[in-house]
């Protein structure tokens, strides 16, 4: 199924990984939600993309120097815009979303919190409906480790020889290439060995069409989903 994720939410217009941003993604179209998983110092599970909070929230270090408490008082922001919002727990986010129909990408941004997202994701009903993401493939194996079948995303950069092996040892489901560097032999060679393939990295709307003309199948994350659901409904009606 080709899932159009609201990344980070639909984070062009709102500031990123917030309720509001999340809720914009799904008016607009999107059918699936790409966020973002680390852990505050007291073991919260937090909405967060960056390593460091210095540059989103104004906060020195990063969201694990941080209790829950302390970082109630932050605020996101979307200077483009104008627009703020509140740290998310990922608790919250799944009370909110995940009851809906929709697809969720959890990208795990930090080591040793795979457990708790998955069990967060049971606790809300939302384990069938989300794939487990990360660049550290040791964070899936983590999370393939801890439940053998919970649906694995490897996100990377390029493909190479050693792709398919390494997406099988983990036993995901799915490839997550950067979409600039995506080939059409490289999906040709995922799709042969019964993957699927998401991309990422949507920089402009003609980085969104390169990857859909060429047959990426399971969707992609985009900062502004309206323009990805535009451009789908232009397709099928351009479909005899």
């Amino acid at each position: 199924m080709f899932v159009i994720y609201a990344h980070r939410g639909a984070s062009e217009y709102y500031p990123e990984n917030t309720v509001s941003s999340f809720a914009a993604g799904v008016d607009m179209g999107a059918n699936g939600i790409e966020t973002d998983v680390q852990i505050s110092r007291d073991g919260v599970l937090m909405i967060y993309h960056d390593d460091s909070t210095k540059e989103k929230i104004g906060f020195e270090g990063s969201i694990a120097d941080y209790t829950y408490e302390e970082l109630r008082a932050a605020r996101m922001k979307n200077e483009k815009y104008g627009r703020e919002d509140v740290l998310m727990t990922f608790e919250d986010f799944l009370k909110y979303f995940g009851w809906r129909d929709l697809t969720l990408a959890i990208e795990l941004k930090v080591r040793g919190i795979a457990g708790k997202v998955i069990e967060m994701l049971k606790k809300y009903g939302a384990y069938d409906k989300s794939i487990i993401t990360s660049f550290y493939y040791d964070a899936l194996e983590e999370a393939r480790a801890y439940d053998k079948n919970v649906r694995i995303g490897w996100l990377y950069v390029k493909h190479n020889d050693k792709t398919v092996e390494k997406l099988h040892a983990i036993g995901a489901c799915q490839a997550c290439p950067k979409a600039i560097d995506i080939k059409p032999e490289h999906l040709e060679a995922l799709y042969a060995e019964g993957f699927e393939c998401r991309a990422w990295g949507i920089s402009d709307t003609e980085v969104m069409k390169y990857a859909v003309d060429i047959g990426v199948n399971a969707g992609m994350t985009v900062n502004f989903p309206d323009k990805l659901v535009e451009y789908m409904k232009e397709k099928e009606g351009k479909t005899p």
